[in-house]
């Protein structure tokens, strides 16, 4: 790995810059924009490099050419797993000897040179990932520091139906995109829940005073990913009330419920959240689980207009409400963050009639930042608002036009 890190990153290293005077300060109209990716060993693409611009860029091809592939690589460059959720492993080529590397030159909002982020894994060591921010070794929940990344698959139309797990991870990578810490508290969180669980599953007997640690741990890394993400709701609904019910798409409404069904209005302290999991320990050893906390709340979206649950609607107000919902949060990280963030949308436009196709298209050129957007034909894309940046992807090839 050591030699795909250099040859990938050694001519890219440049000055380190300040997190907190580019990443946090008002630059609204300076978008988050992707200048420059380069790809090695990563799926079905073997070295490939794309130049853009800020606006709209648009990938088209044939089914298999990899369009997708370069929309998850663009999400590895935040926490977690990226767009599809996958193994490590898996997203290397098949045919490559030396694990995968993804490579961005990131513009930020409005001052200074650009970061330089990469992200990849070793062929001896496939399942740990690597990270480097302007050259130097990084944690992988670092990169939220850089960069807001927020997307919209064909995968997640299932969203509304899936588990309450499912729309948690959908909240948290909401949350991500306006608090950075959150990955850290997340990660803590469900590692304590676990040995907690181990725990309280030994037929031996338990160290109390273990439990008691393991219980503060959660308390407190408990505490803050509740309140990050109440606070996230909060504001995505104070972005909602600004729209009107004649929008181009349907006006969701959120509310977040624990696992007993009861609405979630007050964040948990890290004391009381303690305290309820020692109270509770007969309970959980005897379900096997933690069953109460924010590990088991759950995320519930109506359609304003007509009052039905999403999970109810049909699927084409499915497809609206959870649009809607992106383009929202787009605007409110753009309004609290000061900059916009980096949209994915993956085969969108086929979903959408024409006159909703040229309102997303005018609404995305309006808003400024960046966007990246997949289909099948160009000519779902030949009416955009510029700036546009195309590439025309074949098989084992991507052009720029």
């Amino acid at each position: 790995m050591t030699r795909l890190w250099s040859e990938i990153h050694c001519e890219h290293i440049i000055a380190k810059v300040s997190l907190v005077a580019t990443h946090f300060t008002n630059y609204a109209d300076h978008p988050m924009a992707i200048t420059r990716l380069s790809l090695t060993n990563f799926r079905n693409h073997g070295a490939v490099e794309l130049a853009a611009a800020p606006g709209l860029v648009v990938l088209h091809g044939a089914n298999g050419a990899g369009k997708t592939n370069i929309l998850e690589a663009l999400s590895l460059l935040t926490p977690g797993r990226g767009l599809r959720g996958a193994a490590l492993p898996d997203m290397a080529r098949d045919d490559a000897a030396a694990g995968f590397a993804v490579y961005a030159d990131w513009q930020g909002a409005g001052q200074g040179p650009p970061a330089a982020l990469g992200t990849g894994v070793a062929a001896d060591r496939p399942t740990r990932r690597l990270v480097r921010i302007n050259g130097a070794a990084a944690a992988a929940s670092s990169l939220a520091e850089w960069l807001a990344v927020l997307w919209l698959t064909p995968a997640m139309d299932r969203l509304w139906q899936d588990s309450a797990g499912g729309r948690r991870r959908f909240v948290d990578r909401l949350v991500l995109a306006l608090e950075p810490g959150h990955a850290l508290h997340s990660n803590r969180l469900e590692a304590a829940l676990r040995a907690r669980g181990k725990l309280l599953a030994d037929p031996r007997g338990f160290d109390r005073d273990w439990m008691r640690a393991l219980e503060g741990q959660i308390g407190e890394h408990g505490a803050a990913v509740d309140g990050a993400r109440l606070r996230t709701l909060a504001a995505l609904t104070a972005e909602l009330a600004q729209r009107t019910r004649d929008d181009d798409f349907p006006l969701p409404l959120i509310t977040l419920f624990d696992g007993e069904g009861r609405e979630r209005t007050e964040a948990w302290s890290a004391d009381a959240l303690a305290q309820m999991l020692a109270e509770r320990r007969a309970i959980d050893a005897a379900a096997g689980r933690t069953t109460r906390g924010p590990q088991r709340d759950d995320l519930r979206v109506r359609h304003a207009a007509s009052g039905r649950a999403a999970a109810h609607s049909s699927t084409g107000e499915q497809k609206g409400l959870l649009l809607s919902l992106i383009l929202a949060h787009a605007d409110c990280v753009a309004r609290l963050r000061g900059s916009r963030p980096l949209l994915l949308l993956d085969e969108v436009a086929a979903h959408l009639d024409p006159g909703r196709r040229a309102a997303l298209y005018r609404r995305l050129a309006d808003a400024g930042g960046q966007c990246w957007l997949t289909g099948t034909e160009a000519a779902l894309f030949a009416d955009m608002p510029g700036p546009v940046t195309r590439f025309a992807l074949g098989q084992g090839s991507v052009v720029k036009l």
